[in-house]
């Protein structure tokens, strides 16, 4: 799963995303430092999966990832081209939720695109170009729409639903804020509007926001009354400072989130949250070859969950064991969790638990 960190330039996205992945990316006080997407993969953070590489010590450990893209900043007039707008809306495409980074820190010294900071006025920014660009697609699948219910009147439904997500296009509002039923929500997954994407709002603060109380930041505040009306989320983080722990061994970091006060750095919360954004869990599987944790969508069925591992896993499908992480925690073995009957025997209809442990029984 990709998810595509954007905003304006200089707002800390580069900054960000090297805090998240260590991974470098070229990071400097003028608009348009990155150009060409920066791209970084960032495992999950799970104390699940630590708990069980210490109870099997395990020859391998994988956990499960993300794929994080360090996006080019956005100006005014990208949906015409503008700066590297047509760059800048490809990338976006390709992606599957986006962080959006705006700036809520005050700073002589790091100049901002338009001369101040507004974290209402920048989200406009961004969201409105995203829109003008909606409005260009959804004018063309109407319109192709239209002409195909000539000869299918079953087409009258999906036409009047993207008239309506037009109307809320018009009046600035992101596809994400249309209230769907679930046909509606098929419907539009097929247009691939940039403003039906999932966004987490990353408001990037100072330090001492953070010591003061991020609840007295104006900028803040706005952005957490915009999220609400979209049906985003919010996040506020110091790009900053996890930079400054990300370069930290772990016993420095554990050490420096207990002086802090917290139990989670900004960067895992957000690795956690754009999980659970995208609808996505883990189930895990556990032995001395090998800990692992593997991506599912909610929902989804034992056989279809055992496709991820093989093909041969789901085509041949017996019968699932499978043990909470809690349940095996507990006893302390699989024998014990056996012994107990938590073990428990699932078919094909089984709807898979994030955190179950399963054993897959399959047969071609």
């Amino acid at each position: 799963m990709k998810l595509g960190i954007v905003g304006l330039p200089n707002v800390g996205k580069s900054t960000l995303f090297n805090a998240i992945t260590n991974a470098g990316a070229q990071s400097a006080n003028y608009a348009f430092c990155t150009i060409e997407p920066n791209v970084g993969v960032v495992a999950v953070p799970d104390a699940r999966l630590d708990k069980l590489r210490e109870m099997y010590n395990p020859v391998k450990f994988t956990p499960a990832t993300i794929e994080f893209v360090d996006i080019a900043g956005l100006v005014k007039g990208a949906s015409k081209g503008e700066g590297l707008g047509n760059k800048f809306l490809s990338h976006i495409r390709e992606v599957d939720a986006i962080i959006h980074v705006v700036r809520c820190f005050e700073d002589d010294d790091i100049i901002h695109v338009d001369g101040s900071v507004d974290a209402k006025r920048d989200i406009e920014t961004i969201n409105l170009e995203l829109i003008l660009s909606d409005m260009e697609m959804i004018d063309r699948r109407i319109d192709r729409t239209s002409k195909a219910m000539k000869g299918d009147k079953s087409l009258a439904a999906e036409v009047d639903f993207l008239k309506r997500v037009k109307e809320a296009l018009e009046n600035e509002k992101p596809a994400r804020s249309v209230e769907c039923t679930d046909e509606e929500k098929a419907m539009l997954s097929e247009v691939a509007l940039l403003t039906s994407k999932p966004v987490i709002y990353a408001c990037n603060m100072s330090e001492d926001d953070f010591v003061s109380g991020i609840d007295t930041n104006a900028n803040y505040q706005a952005v957490i009354e915009i999220a609400k009306a979209e049906g985003a989320q919010v996040l506020p983080i110091c790009a900053g400072l996890e930079a400054e722990i990300s370069s930290l061994s772990d016993e420095d970091k554990e050490m420096f989130l207990t002086d802090l006060g917290v139990e989670s750095s900004g960067l895992d919360l957000l690795i956690q949250r754009s999980y659970d954004l995208l609808g996505l869990i883990s189930y895990l599987t556990a032995g001395q070859p090998e800990v692992r944790a593997w991506t599912i969508k909610k929902g989804t069925k034992a056989p279809q969950a055992a496709g991820k591992i093989h093909s041969d896993f789901e085509r041949g499908f017996i019968r699932a064991e499978v043990v909470s992480f809690e349940n095996l925690m507990a006893c302390g073995t699989l024998a014990a969790a056996k012994e107990k009957g938590l073990v428990k025997s699932e078919g094909k209809e089984y709807v898979m638990k994030d955190g179950d442990i399963v054993h897959f029984l399959f047969n071609v």
